[in-house]
């Protein structure tokens, strides 16, 4: 036995308990200690049957993820669930909580399965690079059959005990005391019955193989690039095909090649950076402040997208507009989102009417006077943001937190505008802001640090992944991507057409090319960030036009039908535009450049330098805290593949030297824009890495 299983007995009932707080993790200590536990039980004469069971608040939710890249101590957790099957006295697990990963594997190797109503099972390796490895994928399908299997271990989301139930992975469901029930089940039960032995995916063959053929559909599209995915459409194709020990350690080799693989480092590193992310020097120090009520100054996209989340969130919002029609379409912008989804039946109208009913919009700050907490999302230009503080600063309560949702402009020129500088932050949102999980909290110097406390705490409370950010242009994110959108136009200009930079970075895995990106979000909005720029440009620096040439012909993207690409018939995907192509032909033309042919590795290898060496200049000025928040920004925030970890854990599995070595041959053809950064010269001089960093 060991200190986190414990054995005890009910009548002829043997009880193994897992007690390994927070969520009963299967580490070393617990599979040893199942394993001893399951040995004792079966050689004692007066046990009938076996409930493993978990304290506290859940099952045995996975596998103890620090072991990763460990070692791994004997018994090993496939050995422990073979135990539990090969047992001669039947095993009942008894679900509650989050049964998941190498727990829900323990369930589906047990004889029995029983569980609290409201409980919910899942394999979510998928999302660590991972599959299921201890038998899941050959268990799992032959109890339910191949498309609840793959749909519960591709989208790696769990499933309600309920449904678990109907599909026959859950004997029996319970609203009663769960240990109570799970003894008088055991007590019942009359024979040893294993999973690995049921047929049921067998019973029609065509219908298993259409689910894998419809998932691998799935997977090209959604998932393409990623091996986790495609190993377990085989291994559950194996489950189908092979005797269950033959798919069993097909299915082992299959982990072990995604655990050794670059795609499983770099999403256990996001894993890891996610919630690093919310660790900050001020929530250390101060608690937040009460946030019981919100208000939004204005209702266009962002206002409310903002106002749909805080809603989401349970939070009452009042909005504020700058007159009654302007107010009208605030309210009605936020009602469209809840419409939507009553059509699609995710919501009733009478939880849409419960949802409105926290709202309220008005044309007079007064009517912020007691709320906890504002965010301003005007429009994007200082003197205006400048101009609701100032009215802001007037009517909210002394202890009242503002908040500025700008994507690029100085938080302290902003919260000079008020008596109350230190109640000032950024809340950086991503459009569409009641979707897009990433919350850069922008902190201006001599921010108090239960303001800051407070932005973190709405973030946790609107399910937002927060970043702190330093107070430099464009944060953490838009700086990044100012760097590589001018790489970008840098390889157009010299070569590369903007659709072989896009496919190089939508085959890279982002969901689509940087080109595409800025026709979605609207071509304008930088054409009027570089002509604001520009008096301050250095004059050394090389510009590309060719944007501003496309916006010069009323071409913004998406809105407009044309941009970079052309959208005929409002169509959402774009097509090349050859006049494009002939704008910029007759730029290089006029700066008489001698253009170059780019591979998709040459382009990936420049763009990916540019956003680490800009990365690094962020870090070492101190805009953000560790290289794991740049990484959380580029995931959840611009679309960088989640499975290669974010680009500074790229940049160290491609090698630091490697990386400077790009960046030094670049040097030669630009030495203004391809400056090494001086962070990056002194890891590869002192043989670190930015995993050093975060650790440090």
């Amino acid at each position: 036995m060991s200190a986190q299983v414990t054995l005890s007995k009910v009548r002829s009932i043997a009880v193994i308990e897992v007690n390994n707080p927070p969520v009963n993790a299967l580490g070393h200590a617990v599979r040893k200690g199942l394993w001893d536990s399951i040995e004792a039980a079966e050689a004692d004469n007066t046990v009938k049957a076996i409930v493993v069971i978990g304290a506290g608040h859940t099952f045995p939710a996975g596998a103890d993820i620090k072991e990763f890249g460990t070692v791994m101590q004997q018994p090993h957790l496939p050995e422990v669930i073979d135990r539990i099957e090969n047992c001669k006295k039947p095993i009942v697990a008894a679900l509650h909580g989050t049964a998941l990963g190498g727990g829900f594997e323990v369930a589906l190797g047990s004889h029995y399965r029983i569980a609290s109503a409201d409980a919910r099972i899942g394999l979510p390796e998928v999302n660590l690079g991972l599959l299921p490895g201890a038998g899941g994928t050959q268990r799992m399908p032959r109890l339910c059959g191949a498309k609840l299997a793959l749909d519960v271990m591709l989208s790696g989301k769990p499933i309600s005990a309920t449904k678990a139930h109907s599909a026959g992975l859950i004997d029996s469901l319970t609203e009663d005391d769960l240990r109570v029930a799970a003894i008088k089940f055991a007590e019942d039960v009359q024979e040893v019955r294993r999973s690995r032995d049921e047929t049921k995916c067998m019973l029609n063959a065509e219908a298993y193989r259409d689910a894998v053929a419809e998932a691998k559909k799935m997977v090209s599209t959604r998932m393409r690039g990623q091996l986790a995915p495609t190993k377990i459409l085989e291994c559950v194709t194996a489950a189908l095909e092979k005797p269950f020990a033959e798919g069993r350690a097909f299915e082992r080799a299959s982990f072990f090649e995604c655990l050794s693989s670059k795609q499983s480092k770099g999403m256990i590193h996001a894993f890891f950076a996610e919630r690093a992310s919310a660790k900050v020097p001020e929530a250390s120090r101060a608690k937040p402040r009460k946030l019981e009520s919100l208000g939004v100054v204005g209702g266009g996209t962002m206002g409310a997208g903002i106002t749909v989340a805080a809603l989401d969130s349970g939070l009452p919002v009042t909005m504020i507009e700058r007159d009654a029609e302007s107010i009208a379409r605030g309210r009605a912008n936020v009602e469209k989102v809840y419409d939507r989804l009553v059509a699609k039946g995710r919501k009733t109208e009478n939880q849409k009417s419960a949802v409105m009913a926290l709202y309220s919009g008005s044309t007079d700050y007064n009517d912020l006077s007691n709320v906890d907490m504002v965010i301003e999302a005007v429009f994007e230009r200082l003197d205006v943001k400048r101009e609701v503080f100032e009215q802001l600063d007037k009517v909210m309560k002394p202890e009242a937190v503002l908040a500025s949702n700008t994507s690029y402009i100085d938080i302290d020129l902003i919260s000079s505008a008020t008596s109350r500088p230190s109640q000032v932050v950024g809340l950086h949102f991503f459009s569409p802001a009641n979707i897009m999980k990433l919350l850069e909290i922008v902190v201006p110097k001599g921010a108090a640090d239960d303001a800051v406390a407070t932005g973190f705490a709405l973030a946790k409370r609107m399910r937002k992944v927060p970043v702190r950010a330093g107070n430099s242009g464009g944060f953490i994110g838009n700086r990044i991507l100012g760097k590589y959108g001018i790489c970008a136009a840098h390889m157009m200009e010299d070569g590369a057409s903007p659709y072989d930079i896009d496919d190089a970075i939508f085959e890279f895995g982002y969901p689509m090319g940087i080109h595409a990106m800025y026709d979605l979000a609207g071509l304008d909005i930088g054409w009027d960030n570089r002509k604001a720029a520009a008096p301050t440009r250095d004059p050394a620096e090389r510009y590309v036009d060719i944007a501003d040439k496309i916006c010069e012909r009323g071409w913004f993207g998406q809105k407009t039908g044309r941009g970079f690409y052309r959208y005929p018939n409002g169509a959402r995907v774009g097509t090349p535009d050859p006049e494009v192509l002939e704008i910029i032909q007759a730029e290089r033309k006029q700066k008489g450049l001698t253009t170059k042919k780019f591979s998709k590795s040459e382009i990936i290898e420049r763009y990916l330098a540019a956003m680490v060496n800009e990365g690094c200049e962020v870090l070492r000025e101190g805009v953000a805290l560790k290289p794991s928040d740049i990484d959380v920004t580029s995931i959840f925030g611009y679309g960088f593949p989640r499975h290669r970890g974010g680009p500074m854990k790229y940049a160290d599995m491609y090698g630091l030297d490697k990386m400077l070595s790009n960046i030094q041959k670049y040097e030669q053809e630009d030495p203004v824009f391809w400056r090494p950064s001086p962070l990056l010269l002194e890891l590869v001089k002192t043989k670190r890495n930015f995993d050093d960093l975060n650790k440090g």
